[in-house]
This record gives C-alpha cells, structure tokens and sequence, in this order.
C-alpha cells in the first residue's frame, strides 16, 4: 500500500509527531511514576462506548473541518531504533472463549511452553527493546517471572482491562519516560519473527507509528444489518492488521485523550493514531503471525514451528 505524507492540524499535532525523538533507556526514570499518576488522573481507564461507527466517523470528519491551520509532517528517513529505547506492552490477559479451554489460549502449551512465552523470547533477543510491560491476570504473572530469558530484560506488569484498549491504556501507564517508540502485541501471536519486528520498528521511527499487516486474500463484502450484499470491497486495497503495532508514546497518549473526550471504541491501537490524523505505515508481514484463537490455529502453529526447525529458522 502507498504511503502518503498527510497534511495535520497545528494545534492537533502532537510535539513528538513533527520532531522525532530517539533516546534509549533500561528502566523507567524516577519522576515515572508522578508523571503516570498526573496522565491517569486525566484519563478514564474505561471508555464510553455509545458511538456507532457512523458516529465515530463524523466526529472525525468534524474534526477534520475544524482545523484553522496546517503543517506537513516531517519524517526522519533512514531512522535508526537505538538500542534499549522501545518498550514492549504484552497484552496476555484475555480470556479466549472461542479456543473453549479451561484457561486462557495464550496460556496453553505449544510444544511444550506457554504460548505467551515465544514472542516474549523473541523480543527480548532483540537489542532495540530495553523494556517490557506484560497486562495479564495477577495469577498468572509467574509464567514470565519463571521464564528464563537469555537477556536482562526488565519485566513489569499491569492490570487488564475490560476492553483491549483499556489493557493497552494500563500498559502504556507503566513504560519508561524515555523510550521512543512503545510496542504493543497480543500475546497470542507465538510466531513473529525479529525479521518483521525490526522492519516495523524502522517504519514506526520515521513515520510515527507503523503496523504489521498482510493483504486480504479473501473476498470481502459489505453487508446490510439484515445480511443482504450491500457491495463488494476492492481486495487489493484490504489489509489485516497484526502485530506489533509500534507508536511514539506521546502520540499513543495524545491519541487516547481524543479517544476519551469522543467516547470511540477501538479494537487495535494505530485506530487511536488515526483519529488524530496522524499517518500510519503499514509494513508488510507474514501470513504465519496468527493469532492462536481456536483449536486449528494451534494445530497449525505446531505445524509451523516444526517446519522452523527442520529449516533451523532463528524466530
């Protein structure tokens, strides 16, 4: 998909948008938690949920034609991600009714470990993360407690929400002052690879937040609320979203103020940036990051972990 540079409101644009900021860090500052409480009390951790999606989307629209002035966004090319500067949210409290086990899916063995551990491994083998922030159930935070990694990663948690975004909200309370770039990925994703985390990071640092997607291979049509074809959406413009999705922290709270003061509801985390209209590159991923949601994508994650190991790929 094209990217395009998009034209924002001064006043809406936030400071870490139109200067790029990049400084590394291994934990949080001691004025952290001052700065957390002064955020949370501004924000509510439970959002409104009465717009439809037609509401949300003439909010947007009168925002848009309430902007007196514009400034093109400025992007730095060839952004490097320093070292220990990214700070990861783990979003591992939900619970997966659809995989109908007797805990939560990203909690059941793949292959002899949690599934919530393989990205964890993943990541924290990477150089660019100096942090990370598991949301998960105080019952089961032993599960990364126990897990030894081959870094010194710092681990810190949080509460889970009631909806996603709540959970990423939570997160995003926690992580160092100093980081220039948050991370936020379900937990139930087991097989992303350092290959595709680095280039999302790489497109988050210059543009200001960036997604792992593929293309839809599927046909995809719109339909009534009575389940007659409305029309048939063009394909080669569809993509999914996946995860990590990678923002500057400062648009990601800038974007949950808006979120709060309109009352929307999102169920990924570059929707809060768009509402800012603030740009967002999709980079393109792997078919093979799903989402373990049901007893087929386990069987098909197994699958693929085995065909890695025959071919000695370094996840």
């Amino acid at each position: 998909m094209a990217s395009s540079v998009r034209t924002l409101a001064a006043q809406s644009l936030p400071a870490t948008l139109a200067v790029p900021q990049a400084r590394s860090h291994t934990r949080a500052s001691a004025s952290a938690h001052s700065a957390r409480s002064h955020l949370a009390s501004a924000l509510p951790l439970h959002f409104a949920r009465k717009h439809a999606l037609t509401g949300v989307a003439k909010g947007a629209h009168r925002s848009a034609r309430s902007m007196k002035r514009s400034m093109t966004v400025r992007v730095e090319a060839n952004a490097e991600v320093p070292d220990g500067s990214v700070s990861l949210v783990l979003l591992a409290g939900g619970v997966g009714k659809r995989m109908g086990a007797a805990i939560p899916k990203q909690y059941l063995p793949l292959r002899g470990k949690p599934i919530a551990t393989y990205s964890l491994i993943t990541f924290s083998k990477m150089k660019e993360f100096g942090e990370v922030i598991v949301v998960c159930d105080p019952s089961y935070r032993e599960v990364f407690e126990n897990l030894k990694l081959t870094s010194d990663l710092p681990i810190k948690f949080a509460l889970p929400g009631k909806e996603r975004q709540d959970s990423v909200f939570n997160g995003l309370q926690e992580i160092s002052l100093e980081a220039s770039l948050v991370a936020v990925h379900d937990s139930a994703r087991p097989l992303v690879t350092r290959a595709e985390v680095t280039a999302v990071l790489k497109d988050a640092m210059e543009v200001g937040a960036a997604v792992l997607g593929v293309q839809c291979k599927a046909t995809i049509k719109e339909a009534s609320a009575d389940g007659m074809v409305v029309k048939t959406l063009d394909r080669s413009t569809l993509w999914e979203m996946h995860t990590p999705q990678v923002i500057r922290p400062q648009l990601l709270r800038d974007g949950y103020r808006l979120v709060a003061e309109k009352g929307f509801a999102v169920t990924d985390d570059v929707s809060i940036v768009e509402f800012l209209g603030a740009p967002v590159k999709i980079t393109k991923g792997s078919y093979e990051n799903l989402k373990v949601t049901t007893p087929e994508d386990l069987l098909i994650a197994e699958r693929l972990l085995d065909e890695r190991a025959l071919k000695k790929i370094n996840v």
